[in-house]
């Protein structure tokens, strides 16, 4: 059975020493800057660099985190960054934008590049397309099932995720924190829209109240650990850099037992798990599990300890059926509210520290109602976590000393072997040292992060070695290791990168291009002279399709790809060498390289990133002059709702294709809510429009859904 890393995420350095200590092979982190989770509290560039040492010390991988997309103002800083990270040592990048990704491979090609589950991994063609590119690894989609992945056939590294925060939409496909307040998950800033309350319509009928439709459960794979390690699967990923150091610990500690088949209580430790973080478990989309939503609470619940049997204004009385402690955190679950336990009292009123079987608290949350209790911190389980066993790397002396030679150590570990001398050996006058004695103070490693394996002693008898020489020697060379182990790098090489200029197809005025649901649209776009008009409905496609201005709209996020359509819009990264694909705004469009990129590997048609706004979609082209001496002919959205989500499954129960479904938010807002095959797309609450006349020539994009003919006539012409 092959190796399978155990890769743990680190949102500070406390959660660094637990990841480390408590068996992570690798850890992934971020900066200030660049990285997909930028509320966490990450790291700056004194500590990356302590990080860095800490971890190669260790022989644990280390990986930075650079998976947002990134605008052309931000270019020249985040290749600087780059630069930074590969000088310091780091072992792996991981990265979402293409456009940089294919710049960092040509400018750095001993870089290790890993492919973000923010680039969409979701279909075969894509990842057969990052290994073109050089990329080392790909994180594939949550959304793939472990016999999909088993499917994947590429010399490739696959990395899965297997405990954590679900996204529920598919990653780098979801923009419904940016649409709705302006900040972008692609961008590191997503607002947590799916975990907020939701009310669920169809035409007027109310159908769910204030429920949280969109919020998952966390993910849980430890039951299924054989699976995993019986697959082609590289590295078990854990999710939760914003989690707690105490979090990351027990979560890695529990899958490092797991991985190395340790004798543990499963039910037991996932017990131990709920009070630490839990959403409810689901074993999600790996193992063809469906029910992975939580709508009722978003928040941690913890592990069922007991009900509330009897309440009155100054105590309540539980029920318990798990061991309750004192200073445990509880929460009465129907009502929401919770406590400390800082007293705990027996049926005589009297102080007690433990009970598991009916016990009061005082009622300082003026409870009324005899609800289920949570266990929500549990303070034994977080003082035994405070106070792990530091890791201890193994390593081998051997020791020669001969009459009339200089002593000589040699201490090895599995990469280095380091050799220091000493005095002369000179014969005992009195009573020679001891090979007791040698072991004996070899050993003595202390605070060192060593750890004796092995001594070999080749020494002559009646010999003298003060016990001062040899602590200094053993000092010494462990010094010496420690550092060559700290500064482990990667030799650095960086290319000027030069840029072909291409062949592209311009256009000498604006021209239209659209989106469409059905059959009356897409009749009026052809009246209208739409130069490219998009059909989502396979069938309507088929009977149309002779046109040359009709395009399939594909179906999103297939694991495998349907290629025999030739003229279609596309929303992944793939072979693009059929020039009648034409790329959809989810290819994230974000900077000048991206879009080189893209033309350079084939695709001569693309939607920018609706994310941008007017200035900055002038600043890319421009900055795309700039840089390669020639232009191109984007899509931009000018009018439509954006797709907000697009999530695997029917998770809301529609039943049917219509837009009759809505979700309204607590800001009194609705969102369109529909079928795409079996998978939910959710649309913004509001048309996005553009009205800036550009400087340049560009195709303007319209996305028709339940707009009549009247009214996309009308709209075309305000546009």
């Amino acid at each position: 059975m092959k190796k399978v890393e155990l890769l743990s995420p680190v949102g500070n350095m406390e959660c660094l020493y637990q990841a480390v200590h408590n068996g992570a092979d690798a850890v992934y982190l971020g900066l200030k800057n660049f990285g997909a989770r930028s509320y966490a509290k990450n790291f700056d560039s004194e500590e990356i660099i302590n990080a860095i040492k800490f971890c190669h010390l260790y022989g644990v991988r280390i990986y930075i985190t650079m998976n947002t997309l990134v605008k052309d103002r931000e270019v020249s800083d985040f290749i600087e960054q780059v630069s930074f990270l590969h000088k310091a040592g780091v072992d792996a990048i991981i990265m979402q934008d293409f456009g940089m990704i294919c710049l960092v491979r040509e400018m750095f090609p001993n870089l290790e590049i890993h492919a973000s589950t923010q680039a969409n991994n979701s279909s075969i063609e894509t990842i057969k397309l990052f290994h073109k590119l050089g990329v080392k690894r790909v994180v594939v989609s949550r959304e793939l099932s472990l016999e999909e992945i088993k499917q994947i056939d590429v010399d490739i590294e696959l990395e899965v995720f297997v405990h954590g925060a679900l996204c529920i939409s598919y990653s780098g496909n979801c923009l419904m924190s940016s649409m709705m307040g302006g900040r972008s998950g692609n961008r590191g800033e997503c607002t947590g829209s799916c975990r907020l309350p939701y009310s669920l319509y169809k035409n007027d009928d109310l159908l769910e109240k204030n429920k949280y439709l969109l919020s998952t459960k966390e993910f849980n794979s430890t039951y299924h650990i054989d699976e995993l390690l019986n697959s082609n699967i590289d590295s078990l990923k854990i999710e939760g850099r914003m989690k707690s150091p105490l979090y990351v610990g027990f979560v890695t500690r529990l899958y490092r037992n797991l991985i190395d088949k340790k004798e543990i209580d499963l039910d037991l430790e996932n017990d131990k798990l709920k009070t630490l973080y839990n959403r409810k478990f689901t074993d999600g989309h790996l193992f063809n599990n469906s029910n992975i939503m939580n709508i009722n609470t978003p928040n941690h619940i913890g592990l069922r300890i007991g009900k509330v049997v009897e309440i009155t204004k100054k105590k309540i009385k539980i029920k318990l059926d798990r061991e309750l402690n004192q200073e445990d955190g509880i929460r009465f679950i129907e009502s929401g509210k919770g406590l400390i336990c800082n007293f705990l009292y027996d049926n005589k009123d009297r102080l007690i520290n433990s009970s598991n079987s009916y016990v009061y608290v005082d009622n300082k949350i003026n409870l009324t109602t005899y609800d289920n209790v949570y266990k929500t911190l549990d303070k034994k389980l977080n003082d035994s976590l405070e106070k792990y066993e530091e890791k201890k790397i193994p390593i081998n002396m051997r020791l020669i000393g001969k009459i009339g030679s200089k002593l000589k150590l040699i201490v090895s570990d599995n990469n280095f072997e380091i050799e220091k001398e000493s005095n002369i050996v000179e014969e005992a006058k009195t009573s020679a040292i001891s090979k007791e004695k040698i072991i004996s103070q070899l050993s003595k490693l202390g605070n060192s992060p060593f750890i004796l394996n092995n001594i070999d002693l080749d020494i002559d008898d009646n010999i003298f070695i003060s016990i001062k020489e040899l602590n200094e020697l053993r000092r010494n060379i462990c010094d010496e290791l420690k550092v060559k182990r700290e500064n482990i790098k990667i030799n650095y090489h960086k290319n000027n990168v030069t840029f072909d200029r291409l062949n592209t197809n311009t256009l000498n005025t604006n021209s239209l291009v659209c989106s469409i649901t059905n059959e009356e649209q897409l009749l009026k776009c052809l009246e209208l002279n739409f130069s490219r008009i998009y059909v989502s409905n396979i069938e309507m496609y088929n009977k149309y399709k002779e046109n040359n201005n009709i395009y399939y709209k594909e179906h999103r996020n297939s694991f495998i790809i349907n290629n025999s359509i030739s003229k279609k819009l596309i929303s992944e990264y793939r072979d693009f060498s059929n020039n009648q694909l034409v790329g959809n705004y989810f290819l994230n469009i974000y900077n000048s390289y991206t879009a080189y990129y893209l033309l350079k590997n084939g695709l001569n048609n693309f939607s920018l990133s609706v994310e941008l706004n007017e200035e900055e979609i002038s600043y890319l082209m421009k900055s795309f002059y700039d840089n390669f001496s020639f232009s191109f002919t984007p899509e931009i959205l000018v009018y439509g709702k954006v797709e907000n989500m697009y999530i695997k499954g029917n998770i809301l129960n529609i039943d049917d294709k219509l837009y009759t479904y809505k979700l309204k938010d607590r800001n009194d807002r609705y969102f369109d809510c529909y079928l795409d095959y079996d998978n939910t797309v959710i649309l913004n609450y509001e048309n996005k429009k553009l009205d800036t006349s550009f400087n340049f020539n560009y195709y303007k994009r319209f996305d028709f859904y339940d707009e009549d003919i009247s009214t996309i006539e009308k709209i075309v012409n305000e546009c």
